[in-house]
């Protein structure tokens, strides 16, 4: 006796295969789903976690004086007193000009410095390249409070105490602006240099007509990050400001005296060192984003 074997019908198999790739599609899409929305809470948790600080330092901010140690995360009622207190006490608003002025030139300063190394470093090669570049390098990975009392010498020694200049001067040149418009300019394609120099423009012309235009992201941001630095810097200038009424940094710490804190005013004053930042930041956050996101030309 024969036993004949029958096949299934095409259409049975396509549609038993379709169902199984239907649910592999359901399952790995569930899978991304889930891989997604856990990603979002932890980009939320990390979130909150940065931004509590600021919440809490603005909320200190609001509350009564009497309460300015009062653990609720909820400032009620509102209250400006330690505003109005900070805006009568300190000359707040020629502090927050002077300091942006000195930031302002900090960041320029480091800009221009920064890309006519770069442009050398990248472009060029010359005798002593690499020693000059380990010694940038070097430089940069040198804690400040090594460097500290030789440049208070020099300040000194420059008349510079108790002035501006003397904030500023040190911190002309920064190793690690540097190090990061080198990165940059060496992805910049040659064949644009190579073609600059074919129509005649001299290395001086290529720089500020062919590379500084196609690189507007990446010196955004690094001016962003030197402007926010010098803003932010409180050592340096505290050490060399004699008078506490000339840039914000110092200006703050006058409300904590032997006598008493005062975190109330502090965390209002704080509170308004950090507004120009932050309209700065918001502003221009976009460039921050294109020049770490790509490299190169827009």
């Amino acid at each position: 006796m024969a036993f004949v074997t029958v096949a299934p019908p095409a259409t049975v198999l396509g549609g038993a295969n379709r169902v199984q790739s239907t649910s592999e599609d359901l399952a790995v899409g569930s899978r991304r789903r889930g891989g997604v929305v856990l990603g979002h809470v932890i980009l939320v948790l990390l979130a909150v976690f940065s931004i509590f600080p600021v919440y809490w330092m603005f909320a200190t901010a609001l509350r009564a004086p009497e309460d300015a140690l009062d653990q609720t995360l909820l400032p009620w009622p509102l209250s400006f007193e330690n505003f109005a207190y900070v805006w009568d006490t300190i000359p707040i608003g020629s502090m927050l000009l002077n300091t942006f002025g000195m930031s302002l030139v900090l960041a320029a300063a480091q800009l221009l410095i920064a890309v006519l190394a770069a442009y050398g470093f990248a472009v060029w090669n010359f005798a002593g390249q690499k020693v000059l570049m380990f010694l940038f390098i070097g430089s940069w990975l040198v804690p400040f409070q090594v460097t500290m009392i030789p440049n208070y010498v020099l300040v000194s020694q420059l008349g510079l105490l108790g002035t501006i200049g003397g904030v500023v001067v040190p911190q002309l040149a920064g190793a690690f602006a540097v190090l990061l418009m080198v990165q940059h300019m060496r992805a910049f394609p040659r064949e644009l240099l190579e073609a600059s120099q074919l129509d005649g423009r001299s290395s001086w012309a290529t720089l500020w007509s062919v590379v500084v235009p196609n690189m507007k992201p990446a010196l955004a941001a690094l001016g962003i990050m030197a402007f926010i630095s010098a803003w932010n810097e409180y050592l340096w200038p505290s050490l060399i400001m004699r008078q506490g009424d000339a840039l914000i940094q110092v200006g703050v710490r006058s409300f904590l005296t032997a006598e008493g804190d005062n975190w109330g005013a502090t965390m209002a004053a704080a509170g308004l060192a950090c507004v120009p930042v932050l309209l700065i930041y918001i502003f221009l956050q976009r460039y921050v984003v294109d020049a770490f996101v790509r490299s190169g030309l827009k």
